[in-house]
């Protein structure tokens, strides 16, 4: 399955979207020499679509060092993603390079530590 926004134009760029684990173990075992985006959040929800639309936007831009898709929490099969990177605020972004998990502290500095 793909995403697509009306932005307007016939190159409107298409995000796949992976429901199942086997398709988000291949995507990440298969993305060499790139990083991996992959959005873990709800087509229905509000917020998730203004990122995806923000993801699809630059997508052409990151396309020679990166490779966005979109990941359903809904689907049963994708649970165990969930679980394995505490995965609580949804959308959440989750990066892999050479199928190595990259992570990111993005949460606020605390002065005086």
């Amino acid at each position: 399955a793909v995403v697509s926004f009306g932005l307007g134009k016939m190159s409107d760029l298409l995000l796949p979207t992976l429901s199942r684990k086997c398709d988000v173990d291949c995507i990440i075992r298969d993305t060499l020499d790139k990083v991996l985006v992959l959005r873990f959040g709800r087509s229905a929800d509000p917020l998730c679509l203004h990122f995806d639309e923000i993801l699809s936007k630059t997508s052409r831009e990151v396309s020679k060092f990166a490779t966005i898709a979109l990941v359903d929490v809904d689907s049963e099969e994708i649970q165990v993603y969930i679980k394995y990177f505490d995965i609580t605020l949804i959308p959440s972004t989750v990066f892999f390079f050479n199928a190595h998990h990259m992570k990111m502290d993005s949460g606020l500095y605390l002065e005086g530590r």
